[in-house]
């Protein structure tokens, strides 16, 4: 008798401790609540293992659960033996200042590595391409932007995107509306944006240019908005969905970050999320909470947005880790990986 658990994407994306599953952890990967897994670097030893895992947890459930992970290049890349070192975004800004059509180029070959490889290991989705502007003040974000221009972060990011599709991978834009002006570190504390609205516009310039997938919004105030963090703002929300028209998944950013402090315990930041809009909530790095929020949390159900997530699982097969060895986009997007690393 099958052991899938024919179950709809539950809202939480949830993760695992160490580079296989326990008792425990299938458990909860088959809770009705869970959507989704999040790896880490933790969870990584070699392409080999990674895609041993990931069959097991696509084994639990059908429709699959998806498997995401923070494996943006430079300091975010969680996979980094037996894959491509890539390098920080920021690269190919400074490759846009001398030479656009090259630097849009080798972003469209980088893609497609970054994609394949996942994919090559069982991996649906990398939260990226991060869309923050460089305004030289954050130091999380740093050279993990693009450019400090919308436009160039808008070229860039678009034919990243072009690559992680090439390869059957969504994108997810981070961080909405803009986590690059404030200095605060949303993982240890709770940035503020007091900036109004026509200040904020170039900001906003790559969401409404560019064809995304998912959205993460920022663990970040804008204080002339809300008085909410973005991702638990229905202002935020529903300029989204309405203004910029955006259909697809809108992730929360770690509920278990300081940013989301101000929802209070776990189930009420969990809550909060789901309220404004939020789709698939991450709790990361916090297995107590996870167990509360299984336990405790009974949001309605919502088909429509169990649809949107099932949606973001890739629609072609897996790709095979021993033919892109042969596959001249691969050692393309490796030799452009290889000559932007520092």
């Amino acid at each position: 008798m099958s052991t899938i658990r024919q179950l709809a994407p539950g809202p939480l994306m949830i993760d695992i401790a160490g580079c296989s599953l326990s008792e425990l952890e299938t458990e909860r990967l088959r809770h009705p609540l869970v959507g989704g897994l999040i790896l880490f670097a933790r969870n990584y030893e070699s392409p080999e293992q990674l895609a041993q895992l990931t069959a097991e947890v696509h084994s639990l459930r059908s429709p699959a659960l998806l498997i995401g992970i923070d494996h943006e290049g430079g300091r975010v890349q969680r996979c980094r033996s037996g894959f491509t070192r890539l390098p920080p975004m920021r690269r190919l800004g400074e490759l846009w200042d001398r030479l656009p059509d090259a630097a849009r180029l080798a972003a469209r070959r980088i893609g497609y590595v970054l994609a394949a490889e996942l994919r090559a290991s069982g991996v649906d989705l990398s939260f990226t391409p991060c869309l923050d502007l460089d305004w030289g003040r954050s130091a999380v974000i740093g050279d993990r932007a693009f450019h400090g221009d919308p436009l160039a972060v808008s070229e860039l990011a678009g034919a990243l995107i072009d690559g992680l599709q090439q390869a059957g991978m969504a994108a997810c834009g981070k961080h909405f509306p803009g986590h690059g002006w404030v200095a605060a570190d949303s993982h240890v504390d709770l940035p503020m944006d007091e900036r109004p609205l026509p200040e904020m516009a170039p900001d906003l310039e790559p969401y409404r240019r560019l064809r995304l997938d998912a959205v993460m919004p920022a663990h970040v105030i804008y204080r002339l908005f809300d008085a909410r963090p973005a991702g638990f703002s229905p202002f935020w929300i529903d300029m989204l969905r309405t203004q910029l028209g955006f259909e697809g998944v809108i992730f929360s950013d770690d509920l278990s970050m300081a940013g989301a402090s101000f929802a209070g315990g776990i189930v009420g930041r969990c809550t909060a999320a789901w309220q404004a809009g939020c789709d698939l909530l991450l709790v990361c790095n916090a297995p107590d909470a996870v167990g509360e929020v299984l336990a405790e949390w009974r949001p309605p159900a919502d088909q429509r947005r169990a649809r949107r997530v099932a949606r973001l699982l890739p629609s072609t097969a897996a790709l095979d880790r021993a033919a892109l060895q042969g596959d001249p986009d691969y050692l393309a997007g490796v030799a452009a990986a290889s000559s932007l690393v520092a």
